[in-house]
């Protein structure tokens, strides 16, 4: 391979290693860092695997929760409501009435100004589905337009002169679009830097070892994320009401259901009391 800047001659400062023994030390060497990644990579996806089998049960229970358990929690604070608002009825008293106010509120809860504005319903007053990584703003601001004009005018496919680098262009400008779309001016920049830099040459592709490290770096990082995870998954309160019973989280939910009847049963029974007409 040629030397970089030497115009074909071999670099005088170059180093061959022809050591058997030092050749043999740095395979053994490499084997064991392969083997390690391997390692590395096997426990990963059993963690994720971990990971993910929790999180689904997480949600499913969250869900479970909600479908078969929301009505009760909503009769409860109907049941609630009316309650108070009986109470009310019976004394007069500013104080049960306002009581009965709140109670009520709970149950038919009047959205603010701003709830309203917020979602800016569609034209046909549906509210439209909340995107989960929704733009900073319409248009990006006049310095990333100015960013954006200047790497799409360098780098647009059709400048290419052959296929390979026409997919080479395609590939960045669509990164470039995705910074542009965010409206990322800092990530403009890189891209602007990596462009002038050029493609990455064959002699300065990284070695087998320092793939090896990049990979058991990458998987490290990757395993502290799914470590965020867990915990935040652990932490919630479907996950801490989970842990009451981690064996058999369906009676659990059985278990909830029959104390929420009782609860519902008991109220039901005092509202009837409440609005008994006198002497019935």
């Amino acid at each position: 391979m040629r030397g970089r800047g030497t115009g074909g001659r071999r670099n005088p400062y170059a180093v061959r290693v022809t050591n058997p023994e030092a050749e043999q030390v740095d395979q053994a060497a490499s084997q064991r860092l392969a083997k390690a990644v391997r390692a590395a990579e096997q426990a990963l996806i059993e963690f994720e695997i971990a990971v993910e089998t929790f999180r689904v049960e997480v949600d499913n229970f969250s869900r479970l929760h909600h479908q078969r358990l929301g009505p009760m929690y909503a009769r409860l604070d109907e049941l609630d409501a009316l309650i108070a608002e009986a109470v009310a009825a019976n004394s007069g008293d500013r104080a049960d009435i306002e009581r009965a106010w709140e109670a009520r509120a709970l149950v038919m809860p009047m959205p603010g100004i701003e709830e309203l504005f917020e979602g800016m319903l569609g034209q046909d007053g549906v509210r439209p589905v909340e995107d989960p990584n929704p733009p900073r703003r319409v248009r990006p601001g006049k310095e990333a337009q100015r960013l954006y004009r200047e790497l799409a005018r360098k780098a647009h496919p059709d400048l290419a002169q052959d296929e390979a680098e026409k997919e080479r262009r395609s590939v960045f400008i669509a990164r470039v679009n995705e910074a542009y779309a965010d409206a990322d001016e800092d990530r403009l920049r890189e891209l602007g830097a990596e462009w002038e830099a050029g493609p990455v040459l064959e002699e300065e592709l990284p070695t087998e070892a320092e793939v090896l490290y990049a990979r058991l770096e990458w998987l490290a990082e990757r395993k502290e994320a799914l470590s965020v995870i867990a915990t935040d998954l652990d932490g919630s309160a479907i996950g801490q009401m989970m842990k009451l019973s981690p064996d058999d989280p369906d009676g659990l939910l059985n278990e909830i259901a029959e104390q929420l009847l009782e609860q519902v049963g008991a109220r039901e029974a005092r509202l009837a009391e409440l609005v008994r007409p006198a002497g019935g």
